[in-house]
């Protein structure tokens, strides 16, 4: 098999440098890949929520409704996003979950609300999606897919029309996707578990109760047959990573 070039490697760096655009995030301590601005993000958001209440099934049910939103503002103000307005809604689905947009939208299904046993529950799950937001994940996240094609058509254009050229070509999509994309999403969840505890106990919630959502989330998983024996194709860490993670980082935390 023919191998690229031995400009091949340093166009894909030189191209990274140049597209890169890095920034540091204090709340993660890391720098992040950031080409795509948080206001594009923010309008296409507006489209997404006014499109998913026109077409998703909402509650009018005023106590659970005002329940998201009351304890959503909460943890808002203490993750420091309370300079934006904030919209809640509860869709009528019987799947647990929880969703942002960019923008400062804040979907919530009536499954999950049946999952969770008490308001600290389901702090915790508002905590991580404030965590996405503060942590520019979305915004990451564009930006990593959108410069892995750029880079993957760099590296076909450079290798031309030799075995490596087609392997880029036939298989490229795939190593971004389980090379680059999905690994990068775990640890985004990750990063929004641990920023979503801090923000619930700022909020006067009790941090410990994220570790007895997981384990309620896990056990519900196994009981539908839904365990996942690896993360490999996943975008999600499974249940055991993530509540391993979390207890070691309540623990380090005294809490």
């Amino acid at each position: 098999m023919a191998f690229p070039s031995r400009l091949t490697l340093p166009l894909l760096m030189a191209a990274a440098c140049a597209m890169s655009g890095c920034a540091y995030n204090a709340d993660l301590g890391r720098d992040q890949l950031l080409i795509v601005g948080d206001d594009n993000l923010a309008a296409e958001g507006e489209k997404a929520w006014a499109e998913t209440l026109r077409t998703g099934n909402v509650s009018r049910e005023p106590v659970k409704v005002g329940r998201v939103r009351a304890i959503g503002q909460r943890v808002i103000q203490a993750a420091g996003l309370a300079d934006r307005p904030w919209d809640y809604a509860v869709f009528l689905d019987e799947a647990p979950n929880a969703f942002v947009l960019p923008g400062g939208h804040v979907g919530v299904t009536v499954g999950l609300l049946a999952v969770v046993e008490n308001d600290d529950q389901l702090a915790a799950v508002i905590g991580h999606e404030a965590g996405h937001v503060v942590a520019r994940h979305a915004a990451e996240r564009v930006s990593q897919q959108r410069t892995s094609q750029i880079l993957l058509g760099i590296a076909g254009a450079a290798a031309g029309s030799s075995d490596f050229g087609r392997l880029v070509k036939d298989h490229g999509g795939d190593a971004a996707k389980f090379g680059v994309l999905l690994p990068f999403s775990r640890k985004q969840e990750l990063e929004a578990d641990k920023l979503g505890v801090d923000y619930m106990q700022r909020a006067g919630y009790r941090p410990r109760e994220a570790v007895t959502l997981w384990r309620n989330m896990q056990a519900l998983d196994i009981a539908q047959g839904k365990a996942s024996g690896g993360e490999l194709s996943s975008t999600h860490p499974s249940d055991a990573v993530r509540i391993q993670a979390l207890e070691a980082y309540l623990s380090g935390k005294g809490w």
